[in-house]
């Protein structure tokens, strides 16, 4: 059975338990009525082609619903004050939709762990928020749930692991699979779809200071163990979003943050050192996301390089998915780097070079506003906002979304989430993380 056929059993399923079919309502048996029309439209057909969905999608949506897709919310409370849908949402800006959300009842922000735990109230939660996604936009287009998770899921109550300079230590590529494989386990029965990890940039500047959540200097090693990150999560329908590309890791005089970080390095370094990792995670993993640095190379930033997150990123290497920026990454293209004019002119730079999704802990409105004004303006054309859109909706049709959109299980997360199982990788994978480091002083004659 392959991975379509499942989702839609499995929406046949859902569908039918949760509404019964009732036949004023838009759960039907095997689809959904997203669009609230009373016909199965072909995008809401799972036995339709993948592509053919997107682009019936894509051609319903106006340039609200589009410009919404780009942008995410953040919702532990950082941006997003309500745990739970309100009426007051229909004003907000995302009553039009939303791309993702992300690090929702985690308990970071300001919900803590109101809704992290029980786990079965967490999951609850979920639903809710995405049902009122389904139900009450006019497309119902479902919301990716992302989340960190470079060191075990990022959630108060998942299994953690050792840092990734520990996870590297173990030269273990079977640990780091079986690392991968619990906390995919973990992300699927917690309802999170799209999980920000592995970190692929390499470590070859102590002074830079997140060395430690590298696994390690050489980019080998870096891509062999992202790859068994990426294969076990997305082997299990979540997305693996890799980060941070390209060329973060090595800033001038290990600087980071609001400074330019001007890294010194040459086109052969820069090819076969620091994206070296990125090419095989998209080429031999197949990694669906990636997040765009906030950096520059060469004067130019990241997030608004053509060459890094086009030219290189789908034209040669080929990569299907989306990309997000990390945050703050789109406003510094003016506020930092300073080669764009105006926030609005940046914005155009970052979607024109290839960014999908916009990420920072301020309101969504804040980039989807001067978004659409960007598009009104002629500064992003209606050919380059389609494309960005659909790049975006293919990878949720790709994670089932439109045949099951209310992942997670409660019962299941009780049983598997930081379960004795799980725990035992964690103690293996710290075991193995140690170095014993054997200091040989040389030997002096003493004169008497």
């Amino acid at each position: 059975m392959n991975k379509h056929t499942l989702f839609t059993v499995a929406s046949f399923l859902f569908c039918t338990q949760v509404s019964g079919d009732t036949p004023d309502g838009i759960y039907h048996k095997g689809w959904i009525d997203f669009n609230k029309n009373g016909k199965m439209d072909l995008y809401e057909n799972p036995k339709a082609p993948l592509e053919e969905r997107v682009q019936d999608l894509l051609s319903q949506m106006t340039l609200e619903e589009k410009s919404c897709q780009m942008a995410t919310l953040y919702g532990s409370g950082r941006v997003l004050k309500d745990a739970l849908p309100q009426d007051n949402w229909k004003t907000e800006v995302w009553k039009d939709g939303i791309g993702n959300i992300d690090e929702e009842h985690n308990r970071l922000g300001t919900f803590k762990s109101e809704y992290s735990f029980p786990y079965t109230k967490h999951v609850d939660a979920k639903h809710a928020i995405q049902r009122w996604f389904v139900e009450e936009t006019r497309l119902g287009i479902p919301v990716d749930f992302t989340n960190e998770g470079i060191r075990g899921l990022c959630h108060d109550r998942a299994t953690y692991f050792p840092a990734q300079c520990g996870q590297g230590a173990t030269w273990n590529k079977e640990l780091i699979a079986r690392i991968g494989e619990v906390e995919a386990k973990e992300a699927v029965a917690l309802g999170y779809t799209n999980i920000y990890s592995p970190i692929l940039d390499i470590a070859q500047d102590p002074r830079w200071g997140r060395c430690v959540e590298t696994y390690g200097e050489d980019p080998y090693l870096v891509g062999e163990l992202g790859k068994q990150m990426i294969t076990s999560l997305q082997k299990h329908n979540l997305v693996a979003t890799p980060k941070h590309f390209a060329v973060y890791s090595i800033p001038v005089g290990g600087r980071d943050g609001k400074t330019r970080t001007d890294p010194h390095v040459a086109p052969r370094e820069m090819r076969t050192l620091y994206i070296e990792p990125f090419r095989m995670a998209f080429q031999e993993a197949g990694a669906l996301g990636v997040m765009s640095s906030y950096n520059d190379y060469d004067g130019e930033p990241i997030t608004g390089s053509y060459h890094f997150l086009t030219e290189i990123l789908r034209q040669e290497w080929g990569f299907k998915g989306y990309v997000v920026s990390d945050s703050e990454a789109v406003e510094f293209i003016s506020s930092k780097h300073k080669v764009a004019n105006t926030y609005e002119d940046g914005i155009a730079q970052a979607v024109n070079a290839g960014l999908n999704i916009r990420t920072h802990f301020t309101p969504p409105a804040d980039f989807i506003l001067p978004l659409r004004k960007a598009v009104a303006d002629g500064k992003i054309s209606q050919e380059t906002l389609d494309k960005r859109v659909a790049e975006i909706l293919r990878v949720k049709f790709w994670l089932g979304l439109f045949d099951n959109p209310y992942r997670g299980n409660g019962k299941q997360a009780e049983q598997i989430v930081h379960s004795k199982e799980h725990q035992a990788v964690s103690l293996e994978a710290a075991r193995q993380s140690l170095v014993l480091l054997k200091i040989l002083f040389p030997t002096r004659r003493i004169a008497h």
